[in-house]
């Protein structure tokens, strides 16, 4: 390493930009790419081969079923599935599960009852819909829900029967 007038060690390389001129720096690990662009690149070369070994097992005749599951760069998994009858089918499987919107799938939440925009504010009961303040009480939107019944179940499952054996009398 050379030394400059001042006695710090200069720098080997300049910052070498990533060789797909998508903005970032690269390194000569991952052959003058960025990591994004490297990490897609050995997922397409994956994805080339696995689709090449299924097309020559669909040539030799092979009845092997295979489900293999890759990782996206999308933060999705990509399920790939070889079948002897068909070419292979690509079904994208996303992490995350759909959000389920509370309501008849409008977009807003609101109150069963009275119909008020409740947003994040909104009390869910336990006969499965959402009340604003006024009408959260089960009382107040004419609940449905058996509270008597599934207290009596809780308590029978606290609280079992204890029955002592019968002692001898001496």
């Amino acid at each position: 390493m050379e030394k400059n007038d001042t006695g710090c060690q200069a720098a080997l390389e300049a910052p070498i930009l990533c060789v797909n001129n998508c903005g970032f720096f690269g390194t000569p690990a991952t052959m003058n790419m960025c990591s994004k662009c490297h990490k897609d690149m050995i997922l397409k070369q994956e994805e080339a081969k696995l689709a090449a070994s299924s097309i020559e097992s669909i040539v030799n005749g092979q009845n092997i079923n295979k489900t293999t599951v890759l990782p996206n760069s999308a933060g999705s998994e990509v399920a790939l599935s070889t079948q002897p009858s068909s070419a292979p089918q690509v079904q994208a499987e996303s992490s995350e599960k759909p959000k389920e919107v509370q309501g008849q799938g409008q977009g807003p939440s609101r109150c069963t009852t009275c119909r008020k925009r409740v947003g994040l504010t909104g009390f869910s009961c336990r006969c499965g819909h959402v009340f604003c303040s006024v009408h959260r009480y089960s009382d107040k939107h004419d609940c449905q829900f058996d509270y008597r019944a599934t207290a009596k179940d809780a308590i029978a499952k606290a609280n079992p029967v204890v029955k002592a054996e019968k002692l001898d009398k001496i």
